[in-house]
């Protein structure tokens, strides 16, 4: 029997813009999944690697994001991306690349068999259709986010239709535990409802001449930004074990902290959005001819070959 969503988890999931599945996959995949992770970390060439961090939603006052050839080109691969404080004041990592960083991605549903396994897996299609996607869902950027220990960085308040937009907007974040998520390493937290009243009006797209940039949504120039970390708006933390899954509202507001704890809090998640739906042809990540978005409900999650990582 595959999964299917109560009643009552569809309608928080509607009131609150997120929610957490408590063990909806097992442990023997989180494991599975972790290991699998640490593997990745272990074998990629330092050596030839450019050195990017990734700075994203961590650093909004300076606008600085990340944008070279090795981060823009990354939808069809399984690359690395460094924390920035993984690095001394000479531009040297401070520790073990395994320890340095951020995450990795972004085809790691395509390219690994083991998350291909596991994306493509009766119970997360039989989830994505009971949430109302009936049409023809595709997988986009699919990435294991590592916070690890000290050095893993906050993600500051944002939603993720700002960097994954289409018309109109249908992405929904899919953010699998392998590992326990608590308040000292960084677990997520959500203003719930804040999908219901929470407009876009700014997206990171790529501009002319290389890079990246935030930019604002035509039409939106008197709208007024929300203060999301005022006193009077209300945070409700998600902490979750491993095995749990957060479903998030491509328009809910969300965060998480520094990791500083001991701990790491790897996390493996990948993003919806509907066929039907017009994918901007400026977001950052854009599908290639050989690897277009590929179809959640017709794509085999055990094909007879999968491509190396790159």
């Amino acid at each position: 029997m595959t999964f299917a969503l109560t009643d009552e988890q569809k309608s928080q999931f509607e009131a609150d813009g997120f929610l957490v599945i408590r063990g909806f996959f097992t442990q023997q995949w989180a494991d599975r999944l972790l290991a699998k992770s640490r593997q990745l970390l272990k074998d990629f060439d330092v050596s030839s690697h450019p050195m990017t961090q990734f700075v994203g939603t961590s650093d909004p006052a300076s606008k600085k994001h990340v944008g070279d050839d090795y981060f823009l080109e990354s939808g069809d691969k399984i690359r690395f991306f460094f924390e920035p404080a993984a690095f001394d004041q000479d531009g040297k990592l401070n520790r073990p690349k395994e320890l340095a960083v951020n995450k990795i991605g972004h085809a790691l549903a395509m390219l690994d068999p083991d998350f291909r396994a596991f994306s493509f897996s009766d119970d997360v299609k039989a989830l994505v259709r009971d949430l109302g996607f009936h049409t023809d869902p595709r997988v986009v950027q699919s990435m294991v986010i590592c916070k690890n220990p000290v050095v893993g960085g906050a993600v500051n308040v944002h939603d993720d239709q700002t960097f994954l937009t289409t018309e109109p907007s249908t992405a929904m974040g899919l953010w699998f535990a392998l590992e326990d998520a608590t308040a000292e390493n960084g677990c997520l937290s959500f203003v719930p409802g804040s999908h219901k009243t929470n407009r876009l009006t700014q997206r990171l797209v790529r501009v002319a001449g290389g890079g990246t940039d935030i930019v604002r949504v035509p039409g939106t120039e008197d709208v007024a930004e929300v203060d999301w970390e005022g006193p009077e708006v209300e945070w409700v933390a998600a902490p979750c074990a491993a095995g749990d899954l957060v479903l998030i509202h491509g328009a809910v507001i969300h965060r998480s902290e520094r990791n500083l704890s001991d701990k790491s809090r790897f996390i493996y998640t990948f993003h919806c959005i509907e066929g039907s739906a017009t994918w901007l042809d400026d977001n950052w990540l854009q599908p290639t001819p050989e690897m277009p978005f590929p179809p959640l409900f017709s794509t085999p999650a055990t094909p007879e070959s999968v491509a190396p990582a790159a």
